[in-house]
């Protein structure tokens, strides 16, 4: 059969048009990629599943502009060099505990309940830093308490 002229479909051409928005959009939902997640455990036996961190450029990115974060979910930054890492809360919208840890996953420091700072970035301070650490947990607040986690503690990653 041979068809003259523009296929024409008065309904379905602006839902098709429509429905593909949506899709690729994802509903302005930011989804995550299922290859960038990494389950952590806690010493209590709780799996946190985490999104993972490496390029720079997602570093600098992390938690900002996120309006929640579930209990069971978590942000792991994984640095190339052991160091004084610090982070700041810099257009974070939601408060977070923070866990520094060594190349081995032992937490050496921890900065709970985290504020967030919607301000000038020359108004936000910076958190951690003060030891050597390899890896960066960022947790909903409430975490470290709810967990009992502290200094020393071993988490597998």
């Amino acid at each position: 059969m041979r068809i003259r002229g523009p296929l024409r479909a008065p309904l379905y051409g602006p839902t098709v048009a429509a429905l593909t928005v949506v899709i690729v959009s994802g509903c302005g939902v930011e989804r995550e990629d299922p290859l960038n997640v990494r389950e952590v455990r806690l010493p209590n036996g709780v799996r946190i599943s985490a999104e993972v961190m490496i390029r720079p450029e997602d570093q600098a990115r992390g938690m900002k502009y996120r309006d929640t974060l579930e209990p069971e979910r978590g942000m792991l930054f994984l640095h190339a060099e052991p160091g004084p890492h610090s982070y700041w809360m810099h257009n974070v919208k939601i408060p977070l505990d923070i866990l520094w840890m060594d190349a081995g996953g032992r937490i050496v420091e921890i900065s709970a309940n985290t504020p967030p700072c919607l301000k000038e970035p020359a108004e936000c301070p910076s958190y951690g830093g003060s030891k050597p650490s390899r890896a960066v947990l960022e947790l909903a607040a409430g975490s470290v308490q709810r967990h009992g986690l502290k200094v020393g503690d071993q988490l597998v990653y």
